[in-house]
């Protein structure tokens, strides 16, 4: 069964409960990282800067604390592939669905698809 890194529990830690819980649930499904929780300013208008996001900062759910979303990315990395982005959503949002956690996927999205990218609502 696949698990967290070192890396990935730390970042997934700076993150709401609620998304907490989904990603913990999800990975006993899937191998997945998580690339990014919480996010001050210098680096969400970095973000912003390389096209990463939409928002600068503090307008980015990554900003509140606990982060109010999550970039989690197949493991391996391959950031091309679609498909496996589609498909660890599709089980990231089952768990959800499962614990009773609403959560919008970036990559549902149409003028910015975010595919790395969940969020709940505060």
């Amino acid at each position: 069964m696949p698990s967290f890194s070192k890396l990935s529990l730390e970042r997934l830690a700076t993150c709401d409960t609620r998304l907490q819980d989904v990603a913990h649930a999800a990975i006993k499904r899937v191998d997945f990282m998580v690339a990014c929780g919480h996010r001050g300013e210098q680096e969400q208008n970095e973000a912003f800067a390389r096209g990463y996001s939409k928002l600068k900062y503090p307008a980015s759910k990554h900003n509140k604390s606990p982060s109010l979303a999550m970039d989690l990315v197949p493991w391996p990395v391959g950031w091309k592939d679609i498909d496996r982005f589609k498909a660890l959503a599709q089980i990231v949002k089952e768990e959800a669905a499962k614990l009773h956690i609403k959560i919008e996927w970036g990559g549902d999205w149409v003028k910015f698809r975010d595919r790395p990218h969940f969020q709940v609502e505060p």
